[in-house]
């Protein structure tokens, strides 16, 4: 069975063929300037306006919405629903039940707290979606970055695909042994405990052989090290970079200005 060990989707776009750096920071140039902006419909222009149509250009668009569908709508409502209900801003009560009040002002933080955190896990989505975690590795250290931290970087990019398809192989190894994986909601909730230790032991297993692969082909050598495959680091990465990097402090210094 083949194990997806990222969320990269291969596709020939422009967003691929960029600077593993440039896609960091795209990325994280769009959650800083939703978060510094002093005006609340930043959030909303970035989202509807930048990272919807960054997914068309990446042509990442239908794993982009799907993920949306799965993890950003959710985490982006749940957000909503405890900011609106629980925050105490406000005397304008637009709903009221039981000890639970809406306002209109708790409305309007909840409406822009949830749309920044849909604009933090999209644009970190889309630079999943678009960079392998192996030229991202590659970039990092020939930039400086020691191994030890890049390693981290990527494991950490890594350990939600590969707990995905380590749990997807074991629920198929216990269902043809007969276990009830698809009848009702409490037979398939009893059943997530036989999974839980294989699946807890097993990652620890992978844990220690990755430290014994990793250390046997000399990745905390001193020596310098070369790659076969040389991440492209054109003229247009570098503008775009300065440009993001601007587009921030700008942020940050209208911010300040207006407060």
């Amino acid at each position: 069975m083949h194990e997806r060990l990222s969320y990269y989707v291969k596709r020939d776009s422009a967003l691929h063929r960029l600077n593993p750096l440039t896609k960091i920071i795209l990325a994280l140039s769009i959650v800083l300037v939703s978060i510094v902006s002093p005006w609340y419909w930043t959030a909303h222009i970035l989202l509807l306006l930048v990272i919807v149509p960054l997914s068309f250009a990446g042509r990442v668009s239908r794993e982009y919405f799907t993920s949306a569908i799965r993890l950003i709508l959710p985490a982006a409502g749940f957000i909503f629903l405890m900011q609106a209900f629980f925050q105490p801003i406000g005397n304008t009560v637009i709903f009221k039940y039981l000890f639970l009040d809406v306002t209109q002002e708790s409305l309007s933080f909840a409406f822009r707290i949830s749309t920044r955190i849909a604009v933090m896990i999209s644009a970190f989505t889309l630079f999943l979606l678009t960079t392998h975690p192996s030229e991202l590795m590659s970039d990092l250290t020939r930039r400086g970055l020691p191994p030890q931290f890049a390693y981290v970087i990527i494991s950490t990019l890594q350990i939600l695909p590969q707990m995905q398809a380590k749990a997807q192989t074991i629920i198929a190894a216990q269902r043809s042994r007969g276990l009830d994986t698809e009848s009702t909601f409490f037979k398939r909730a009893g059943s997530v405990v036989p999974l839980v230790g294989p699946l807890v032991f097993g990652s620890l297993v992978e844990v220690e052989e990755r430290a014994i692969a990793i250390e046997a082909r000399g990745f905390t050598s001193k020596s310098i090290k070369t790659s076969l495959h040389e991440i492209p680091d054109s003229l247009s990465d570098k503008i775009i970079r300065w440009v993001l990097i601007l587009l921030v402090l700008l942020s940050i210094a209208l911010k300040i200005w207006l407060s």
